[in-house]
């Protein structure tokens, strides 16, 4: 028996626990049931629609109920919905790796699959540690780890423990192992106070300076291309990525690129690290890889380091870990019409088109006396939000400035979600320019009637 709205609201008070949501504040709010999805719209319980701006938490690629990408689910369920990958296999991931390796910066050859990014990135950071064990000559030293302040990696613990956000992570410290942070490259907020490019990427020096100290005992760097995240979606500054490439291989330590948020066309390319010309030893994907339909990951790398787990039974060199659901056909089947839709509709190139207006569109925010920084990069975007502009100075957290912010915005149509007092755009890469265009306009009216009032001059 279906159950009314009603019942179903009275059901999700008593069991509901929500991530990264203080349930607290959020039982005092109505809560937002989404009953369907079409294109780039949500459509709630009572048949309202919202332009999706978070393309489902990041996820989102070509639209939510896409003809192709859901025949193409229900012609492998005709199949087999599920089979394992440990010791046997089946055509979607074969197929799904190949095409993830034609797609991939030069050198990674190999795909190991996984079932969210957090867990793609475990995989990256395991793949190092055991390398260097089983590597000629082995390097048993080299067990540590290079993260940037303000990163995010996932809520496993070994993506946190290479996190840097001390809000999210700094409470699971007796669990975490411990890692070298250092900082990244924040414009914005520089802890050298400086400015770009009249730095030259000062910033950087930090890094060198420690892997010159502690090279031989340090595994790989990880990162996020482009632009962190969670962090605030911090973008970095032309070359700092590269610079950082070539500090790893100068100091003979792996380069893990974490491209969960940034990969499958978001940025403007559908690697981040092509950008720049960087071809990491290690590159974890997720989110967008199987267009937001199934949880889907996969840790892509190089030749180089699969040799190194190669071996008799005796030696013991085989990569123990694995995920029940890793590989799942269904969400190979996904990905792989995924695939197909960006060859046939050029989605990249016009991520790159959009991503222009999208620049354009933004700049006039900047007259809101609350809004600080806008940064940009592909069919991503954060606000951040200010108590005062000149100072820099940010909102105090009690006013929850963006999330009144994303309240408002959903009265008006959108469904954005902040990173504390930073507003995040991230619609599906196939929105229509008009939507787009609309969305901006939302999120300026709610910022004007959220923040600017409590903003001071």
């Amino acid at each position: 028996m279906t159950a009314s709205p009603q019942q179903l609201l009275e059901l999700e008070r008593r069991c509901m626990w929500y991530p990264f949501t203080q349930m607290q504040t959020y039982a005092a709010e109505e809560p937002l049931v989404i009953a369907g999805g079409e294109g780039p719209y949500l459509i709630d319980a009572a048949g309202r629609r919202y332009l999706d701006g978070v393309a489902s938490l990041w996820t989102n690629v070509h639209g939510h109920r896409v003809p192709a990408i859901d025949a193409a689910i229900r012609a492998q369920l005709e199949r087999i919905a599920h089979s394992t990958l440990l010791g046997l296999t089946h055509p979607p991931a074969i197929e799904l790796a190949g095409r993830l390796i034609a797609l991939a910066p030069p050198g990674l050859t190999r795909v190991f699959y996984s079932d969210n990014g957090s867990t793609a990135v475990e995989v990256a950071l395991k793949m190092a540690l055991q390398f260097w064990r089983q590597t000629t000559p082995p390097q048993p030293r080299k067990q540590r780890f290079v993260s940037f302040r303000e990163g995010y990696h996932g809520d496993t613990l070994g993506a946190v423990s290479v996190g840097g956000i001390d809000l999210f992570h700094a409470r699971y410290g007796p669990l975490l192992f411990p890692t070298l942070k250092v900082h990244g490259a924040f414009c914005y907020r520089c802890h050298l106070q400086e400015s770009f490019p009249a730095c030259r990427l000062r910033c950087v020096d930090e890094l060198e300076a420690v892997l010159a100290r502690q090279a031989e005992e340090i595994a790989a760097v990880v990162i996020e291309p482009l632009v962190q995240g969670a962090g605030g979606m911090i973008v970095a500054p032309p070359g700092h990525l590269a610079r950082v490439r070539d500090l790893c291989r100068r100091y003979d330590v792996l380069l893990i690129a974490d491209e969960v948020a940034v990969g499958c066309g978001r940025t403007g390319t559908f690697f981040a690290c092509e950008q720049e010309g960087v071809a990491p030893d290690l590159l974890a994907m997720g989110k967008g890889v199987a267009a937001g339909y199934l949880p889907l990951a996969a840790t892509l790398t190089t030749e180089r380091i699969y040799e190194a787990f190669l071996g008799a039974p005796a030696e013991q060199k085989t990569f123990f870990h694995g995920h029940t659901f890793t590989g799942n056909p269904l969400a190979c089947a996904a990905a792989l019409a995924s695939l197909d839709l960006f060859e046939k509709t050029n989605l990249v190139q016009a991520v790159r088109e959009k991503s222009a207006l999208l620049a354009a569109w933004l700049q006039p925010l900047r007259r809101r006396r609350s809004v600080g920084d806008i940064r940009q990069r592909g069919l991503l975007a954060g606000i951040e939000l200010v108590r005062q502009r000149d100072s820099r100075a940010p909102f105090p957290p009690e006013l929850t400035i963006g999330h009144r912010v994303t309240l408002a915005a959903r009265r008006r149509g959108a469904i954005v979600r902040p990173l504390g007092h930073v507003v995040v755009l991230m619609p599906p890469l196939a929105i229509e320019p008009d939507l787009l265009r609309e969305l901006v306009d939302i999120v300026d009216q709610a910022i004007a009637e959220a923040a600017d009032p409590l903003a001071k001059e």
